[in-house]
């Protein structure tokens, strides 16, 4: 079937559809059916269901006879090496580990942090974890002290993974200490500390903690542990978070069918092709398609551990790509944007072949469409800025190209995926009009694969998700859906600013700033002014080689917005930084730099708008841009 009738055939009969799905997961009791709606809005999928992920992600292929395909190939620029581990291979690996767990006391429901570099080792962790029924909670390698141990108070785990360091370029991060330091400052104390111990550093150890491989040494392997459809595989604590941060639950049933369902029916990918995510398993990609997806589908993932540009040149993506037969690629736009200021012509990408390749998947941020066509220059495939979010686990819409290959339309993720009824609603709670921008929501329940919950915060996450749109989850995004049903997401419902009474979407300044020749990538915020209200600012990177006046940059981004936009934009403030400051999942910080500017802004007596108080912005921007992330 193509896209509409399978996304009719979900709107007539969910429960059909989603119990369907479920038959290409292996059971050890099939669920009776899919929806739990006993609770609502806490709603369950599969929840009488009885099954095991890590058996779903390894075991069941072996023992199909498929033990000899490549499960993970790990590719690492940093330590100039490649080298393939098979399903039986990654099996063993993942029951030896699992078992030393067990014996330590790890059990059913218990918490593991994880906190780990690109490496195998972090992946089959996770899957160690899911073979015993123990609840892991990957943070992503080199986060804070502080981010680590407010996740430890949270999860309050029994056992923490870790290795003793993280590589990047020019640097080793030095993991060890700031696992000591998180402990000392956490209340929660985990029982002990499993450290991988690499070769560029090896850590001093403490009585706490126990060495990788001696503590699996004559330990008896563990076989899968039979868990219940919503009982969780993981918690994932949302980047960013200050405070108390916002554990999303994903529990394993439905997390298996919806990803399963993906592999094949969005990404294309069949069993025994190379799929590639070029993420983190600390953030929501990894777990989705480096660990889980590619391996329930009986695929091949990639395991990367560098940066698109630096290791060694802008042509490390496609040599990748080359190497491994890589057919489907997801990656972040932020990457392709850095590729293509060093290398705005593609002379890299004509050394390579990549004729493997079919599509190219975007997400994490919103990708311009001068980055978007840039790629589809390049590369010649269909190249799809599909959107979710950590909460979702999976696309909410995109171009379903194991369905059909509909249009790309530039700006827009795509169409909405089954499961997922999206709207975009007014300030009255519903839908506008096509092509008018509202609050973009999704309608309940969600599908399967989504976030159950928060951990241990039922209440926060009734507050922060159900309750501003009654029978609606809202997504915090602003945007659009236009006639035919595509969806546009235009900026963070708090990204659109009013200016004089408009409202309007920095995330469209963004696109028409990005369509500029120079501009390799631009950030739009607003700024408060004491006669509109607000206005907005564009912080402009210019592309490599460009050696052009920046007042002319400036003066032309100015009139093309207005050009574009019109008048009503009020777009007249702007300035040229050497990088946007980012978090390290490569996501802009504009709340840092609103806080920048409306700390710079009192130096005007009514507005922001000056050369002098600009320069200082564009001065302390670029000294962001150049410090270590935080």
């Amino acid at each position: 079937m193509g896209y509409q009738e399978t996304y009719k055939s979900w709107q007539e009969d969910p429960e059909g559809f989603w119990m369907q799905a479920a038959e290409a997961i292996d059971w050890i009791k099939k669920p009776s059916k899919a929806l739990d709606d006993s609770n609502a809005p806490m709603y369950q999928w599969y929840s009488d269901g009885v099954m095991n992920t890590c058996y779903n992600a390894l075991d069941r292929h072996i023992e199909a006879g498929h033990g000899d395909r490549v499960a993970i190939i790990h590719d690492s620029p940093m330590t100039h090496s490649s080298h393939e581990i098979t399903y039986t291979e990654l099996r063993d690996r993942v029951a030896s580990l699992a078992g030393a767990l067990r014996a330590k006391g790890v059990e059913k429901g218990d918490r593991v942090i994880i906190y780990m570099p690109m490496v195998p080792e972090a992946v089959e962790a996770m899957l160690a974890c899911a073979r015993i029924g123990a609840v892991h909670s990957v943070v992503f390698g080199g986060f804070a002290a502080t981010e680590l141990a407010t996740r430890i108070d949270d999860a309050k785990p029994k056992a923490i993974i870790a290795a003793s360091c993280g590589l990047e370029p020019g640097r080793v991060i030095h993991y060890k200490p700031l696992i000591d330091e998180a402990i000392e400052i956490a209340d929660h104390k985990p029982e002990f500390c499993v450290i991988f111990q690499r070769e560029q550093e090896v850590a001093e150890m403490t009585a706490r903690d126990v060495d990788w491989h001696a503590f699996q040494f004559g330990v008896e392997p563990a076989a899968c542990v039979p868990v219940k459809g919503s009982d969780p595989l993981y918690v994932l604590y949302t980047s960013g978070t200050t405070g108390q941060p916002k554990g999303v639950v994903r529990p394993n049933g439905g997390h298996a069918v919806a990803l399963h369902w993906t592999m094949k029916n969005i990404y294309n990918v069949k069993p025994g092709e190379v799929f590639w995510a070029a993420s983190d398993v600390g953030w929501v990609v990894g777990h989705s398609y480096i660990a889980y997806g590619p391996l329930l589908a009986g695929a091949t993932t990639i395991v990367f551990e560098g940066k698109p540009v630096g290791t060694p040149d802008a042509g490390t993506f496609w040599r990748v790509i080359e190497q491994h037969k890589v057919v489907s690629f997801f990656t972040a736009p932020t990457a392709f944007r850095a590729i293509k200021r060093v290398d705005p012509e593609g002379e890299f990408v004509k050394k390579y072949d990549l004729s493997s390749l079919k599509a190219l998947f975007l997400a994490g941020e919103r990708a311009d469409s001068d980055t978007i066509i840039w790629a589809q220059n390049q590369l010649g495939v269909p190249v799809i800025d599909h959107w979710w979010q950590t909460e979702t686990g999976y696309s909410i819409a995109a171009i379903p190209m194991g369905l059909e290959a509909l249009p790309v339309k530039l700006g827009s993720p795509g169409v909405p995926m089954p499961g997922y009824e999206v709207q975009a609603l007014g300030d009255d709670g519903h839908p506008v009009k096509a092509g008018e921008m509202g609050a973009i929501a999704i309608k309940l329940p969600l599908p399967p694969g989504t976030l159950s919950g928060l951990w241990n915060a039922e209440d926060r996450y009734k507050s922060a998700y159900l309750e501003a749109f009654p029978g609606y989850y809202e997504t915090g995004d602003a945007g659009m859906i236009d006639e035919d049903g595509y969806l546009y997401i235009m900026a963070r419902t708090d990204d659109v600013i009013n200016v004089a009474g408009h409202r309007l979407s920095t995330g469209a300044m963004e696109e028409v700033l990005s369509s500029h020749p120079d501009v390799a990538e631009c950030a739009v915020i607003g700024v408060a002014d004491a006669l509109k209200g607000q206005l907005p600012l564009g912080f402009l990177c210019l592309t490599a080689g460009v050696n052009r006046d920046e007042a002319d940059v400036v003066a032309e981004c100015v009139k093309l917005v207005r050009a574009k936009i019109g008048p009503v934009a009020a777009f007249k403030l702007a300035c040229v930084v050497e990088r946007l400051p980012k978090t390290r999942s490569g996501k802009v910080l504009r709340g840092t730099m609103a806080k920048i500017a409306d700390g710079l802004a009192w130096k005007m007596p009514a507005t922001i708008d000056d050369p002098e108080v600009l320069a200082e912005i564009a001065l302390a921007l670029r000294r962001m841009g150049f410090a270590e992330p935080k």
